[in-house]
């Protein structure tokens, strides 16, 4: 019954932003840490950025000061705002929730490409 739904990415230039979305349901959203995660061809998934239950964050180096995490625990959406965005920065990117095991969704790609 877990559902994440992400949306957002697209095609853009390097200095470019987006902004991806995770729609959340089947679970009691606000006790959870939510988080992005990220996979580029022939690489191994890896963490982007997570933010708990009481908003504390963290995010992967390669991303801080350009990329930001939040949350609506009232309708149950996570966003990432991306910033100053770079070509390593292309992968899909998965919205995330450890309960026991972990759940993803389906996956948004992002591109930046000149």
């Amino acid at each position: 019954q877990v559902q994440l739904v992400e949306s957002g990415g697209g095609l853009v230039q390097p200095g470019d932003s987006l902004r991806l979305s995770c729609a959340a349901s089947g679970f009691i959203f606000s006790i959870y840490t939510m988080a992005w995660y990220r996979q580029a061809p022939g690489k191994r998934r890896e963490l982007v950025a997570a933010i708990t239950s009481v908003a504390s964050t963290n995010y992967a180096d390669s991303v801080k000061g350009r990329f930001t995490i939040s949350r609506d625990n009232a309708k149950n959406p996570v966003y990432l705002q991306m910033n100053s965005l770079k070509p390593d920065d292309t992968a899909v990117y998965y919205c995330n929730v450890q309960i026991l095991g972990d759940y993803w969704g389906q996956g948004t790609q992002v591109t930046v490409s000149s």
